[in-house]
């Protein structure tokens, strides 16, 4: 089975979402902790979070769709660049209002400025 290079980076996306999904919300009270050292014991905090693995799973899914199913590729990467693209510049906000995350957040936002960048060269490339 051969894969062109969108379908590659929906399913890259979808693959590395997926885990960062599930360290938000499964047991969002451990995994911050041990990630980030973050308390999280407010019942309106893990739901928050809870409520974001539920968002990021579904954009995983939805991006692993649009890499198999050639009906939904463009929707889907419009939607990996739309997601990146926010994410980041969220993240560009709080760099400037709240000063240096933890470290992980920098690659991050690394890896989502580089993602919206080829995302954005993939929409150039006919499937």
């Amino acid at each position: 089975v051969t894969m062109n290079l969108r379908q590659l980076f929906l399913l890259l996306g979808s693959l590395g979402l997926f885990p960062i999904a599930l360290s938000y919300g499964v047991v969002p009270q451990k995994s911050l902790d041990i990630l980030f050292g973050m308390q999280v014991i407010d019942s309106n905090a893990i739901h928050i979070y809870r409520a974001m693995m539920g968002l990021y799973l579904a954009m995983s899914l939805f991006w692993l769709v649009g890499a198999f199913n050639v009906k939904v590729r463009q929707a889907a990467l419009y939607s990996q660049i739309v997601f990146m693209s926010g994410v980041a510049a969220g993240r560009l906000i709080s760099l400037i209002v709240d000063g240096m995350p933890h470290w992980i957040m920098l690659v991050y936002l690394l890896l989502e400025i580089i993602g919206v960048i080829i995302g954005v060269l993939l929409l150039r490339i006919d499937d």
